[in-house]
């Protein structure tokens, strides 16, 4: 063998070890796509899961979600029906496609969530009169843990990149209520949950409901994820952000006014997740 040919085989040698000699291509009809290279600086779309009540029963909900208006990934009926053993959700767009559920929106510096999220549609009637609101039945949370909990471990998303609607789009949208189950979810490993023991340390021994300072709740918000303006000045945009907050983490009083209860659970969340 000729020293240029010898050369020119170790090339080859040299390029089979780096592809593994796995090449494959892809006939896309007017182009041929080799896909036996991968980069390393990439990752997944997927960076937020986003809770939503329907406001409608099933068959309503399904109607509208499968029209051309809204659309959303997932949907978990109130009562879902169960074969071989499991519950059945409907899925009603690909999880690599865009639904639009979020709208204008916003979490931790990132905007139209639509972009960037997995929406779940859970079937619940939300207010219901007199300041009641439709509980979440058993079934529904057995199967909306089972749904979140695969979600949330095949994108790697973090607890605090699991949200209410009402968390990304505080001023216009109040779903998924304060009845929602956020406490099962998190003790199912689903999302966020401040600790008791770091709440009740930093109350220090106030009354829950004793006012606190406007500004530093809104900083903590502001820093764990919130759309919300730091200047001290509790205004109805604020308020509307501190009852999302409230209504997220404290669902027994969501009138969105600063208190020592809201201020402590904000900095519980900040010490568990924020460390740096």
């Amino acid at each position: 063998m000729s020293m240029k040919k010898a050369i020119g085989f170790a090339a080859l040698i040299s390029a089979c070890t780096l592809t593994a000699c796995t090449t494959t291509t892809i006939d896309r009809g007017t182009y041929m796509a080799d896909t036996s290279l991968r980069a390393k600086n990439a990752d997944s779309r997927i960076r937020f899961l986003v809770m939503h009540y329907t406001e409608i029963d099933e068959a309503g909900s399904l109607a509208v979600l499968t029209g051309d208006q809204v659309s959303v990934h997932y949907v978990v009926p109130d009562v879902p029906r169960i074969e071989r053993g499991e519950p059945v959700v409907y899925q009603l767009v690909p999880e690599d496609k865009r639904a639009w559920h979020a709208g204008q929106s916003y979490w931790q510096g990132a905007t139209e969530l639509n972009a960037s999220s997995i929406g779940i549609e859970n079937v619940n009637l939300g207010p219901i009169g007199n300041d009641a609101w439709q509980p979440y039945r058993p079934a529904q949370i057995d199967a909306l843990i089972k749904l979140s909990r695969d979600i949330v471990a095949r994108y790697g998303i973090p607890p605090t990149r699991v949200v209410g609607h009402s968390d990304i789009a505080p001023q216009r949208k109040i779903d998924p209520g304060p009845l929602f189950p956020w406490r099962a979810l998190y003790d199912a490993g689903v999302g966020a949950w401040p600790d008791d023991a770091t709440v009740a340390a930093h109350l220090a021994g106030r009354d829950p409901k004793t006012p606190s300072d406007v500004r530093a709740l809104q900083e903590k918000l502001k820093r764990y994820g919130y759309d919300v303006a730091t200047d001290g000045v509790l205004d109805d945009r604020t308020r509307r952000v501190f009852s999302a907050f409230q209504m997220h983490f404290r669902p027994s009083d969501y009138a969105g006014n600063a208190d020592a209860e809201s201020d402590a659970i904000a900095q519980a969340l900040l010490d568990k997740y924020f460390v740096n």
